[in-house]
């Protein structure tokens, strides 16, 4: 499963929001890999935390 995921759970990032989810979510991408952030709106830079690593994206929660 861990095919070039570049994100592991509990790891901290600083990123942007580059883009918004369908469901609300800010997306960040790290190396890439996809990130969605509640609570953030495109353009943000956030402090985050992942919290859920997928197969083909993440989520996170701002610190």
């Amino acid at each position: 499963m861990d095919r070039n995921i570049p994100v592991k759970e509990g790891q901290e990032y600083t990123v942007m929001i580059e883009d918004m989810g369908r469901g609300g979510d800010g997306i960040a991408r790290i190396e890439g890999f996809v990130v969605f952030v509640p609570d953030t709106k495109k353009g943000d830079t956030v402090s985050i935390r992942i919290t859920s690593v997928k197969s083909k994206f993440a989520f996170a929660e701002k610190v």
